[in-house]
């Protein structure tokens, strides 16, 4: 299960900082400019990153130090 929260959340962070660079210039757009010009590959990305983002927001407080420890923000 490790290597899976690992995957899913490299995979978040690449969506975050797309996002932000999107936000910044709409033409730089990182997934793109990795897959080339495979749409169906960058869909599958999106959808990757979409499901990590669920993934880790369902398991985060059973994997995050500071959340099971009971820590207050």
């Amino acid at each position: 299960m490790k290597a899976l929260h690992v995957i899913a959340f490299v995979l978040v962070i690449v969506g975050g900082i797309n996002w932000g660079l999107v936000g910044v210039n709409p033409n730089y757009n990182i997934v793109s400019m990795l897959v080339g010009g495979w749409p169906v590959v960058e869909q599958v990305v999106y959808i990757l990153i979409g499901l990590s983002a669920i993934y880790l927001a369902t398991t985060h407080k059973g994997d995050c130090r500071t959340c099971s420890a009971g820590a207050t923000m």
